[in-house]
């Protein structure tokens, strides 16, 4: 039964999306209300509570849907709170997260920095979007909006040389590439200016000294899950979450095809495949400055 509302509820979005004027924004009145009953809710926690985490969790079971910005002929700020991918997922419930720490309560609110997090200086186009998530880190960084936890030293003991090209070499695998030369060609232009920088990140070898890492990793960090893929930098990304026996990982998994806290701890979990070489640690700042409505 509750599949069955939930495949109504997807039907229902989609029309109103279909038969909405042209906007600048692509969402239903699920979405909305979703958003503000979420800001309202954490607002009630007490102080001392893990609000990213808690943020997180009121996704828990939501359905994995890859490409879900995917489907306008022009490049629009989608919200769909409903289907979920680990970008969408971990960019959701930092907007979130930013309003009620920023005291901000509506869905306008919630727009206003999901487009901040989702777009270069908050501009709204496909090769303005951040794909990769160096990238992201980078421009939120400028932002405000985050920052990454990186030492020269223990336990962020290894470092990769960004190097991107996966886009620019695989239009076919993009909707809005296909076919579109000039769009490749700033998606190309936009790899080569992240190229060439490093960065630092904790090896999976070290995720079991939970000792050491408990002073480094905190509840509600993201972790951005460092790659060998060729052209690729972050193949996946989702919230640090301690529990008794390690490290685990809070995302949108398209192997369970939802949102779920993992049973293994994350070094388990890394160990699971090859490509997976570290992790990144990205921490949202609580109060943002920087970025103004």
């Amino acid at each position: 039964m509750k599949k069955i509302k939930h495949i109504i509820a997807v039907l229902v979005c989609l029309m109103m999306s279909a038969t909405a004027p042209a906007q600048t924004i692509d969402y239903c009145s699920a979405d909305s209300a979703k958003v503000e009953q979420l800001i309202a809710s954490a607002m009630k926690q007490p102080n001392d509570s893990h609000l990213i985490i808690y943020i997180a969790r009121q996704f828990l079971n939501t359905p994995y849907v890859a490409h879900t910005l995917e489907h306008n002929s022009e490049e629009r700020l989608v919200v769909n709170l409903r289907q979920l991918d680990c970008t969408t997922f971990v960019e959701n419930v930092t907007a979130i997260y930013l309003c009620v720490s920023n005291g901000k309560q509506q869905f306008s609110d919630f727009c206003h920095y999901l487009q901040a997090l989702r777009y270069e200086s908050g501009t709204i186009s496909y090769p303005t979007r951040l794909h990769y998530f160096s990238q992201w880190i980078a421009d939120n960084t400028k932002k405000g909006m985050v920052k990454e936890v990186s030492t020269d030293s223990f336990p962020f003991t290894n470092e990769a040389k960004i190097d991107l090209h996966y886009m620019s070499d695989h239009p076919e695998k993009y909707v809005a590439l296909k076919n579109n030369p000039a769009l490749t060609s700033a998606i190309a232009e936009k790899e080569k200016a992240t190229s060439g920088t490093i960065c630092r990140y904790i090896p999976k070898s070290i995720l079991s000294n939970k000792t050491s890492l408990r002073n480094t990793i905190h509840d509600g960090d993201i972790l951005a899950i460092v790659t060998n893929k060729d052209g690729l930098d972050v193949t996946h990304i989702g919230f640090a979450v301690w529990h008794n026996d390690g490290l685990h990982l809070l995302n949108a998994s398209s192997i369970h095809k939802k949102v779920v806290e993992e049973p293994m701890t994350l070094y388990q979990y890394m160990n699971k495949q090859h490509s997976r070489r570290g992790v990144r640690v990205i921490r949202i700042n609580q109060k943002n400055k920087k970025w103004r409505f």
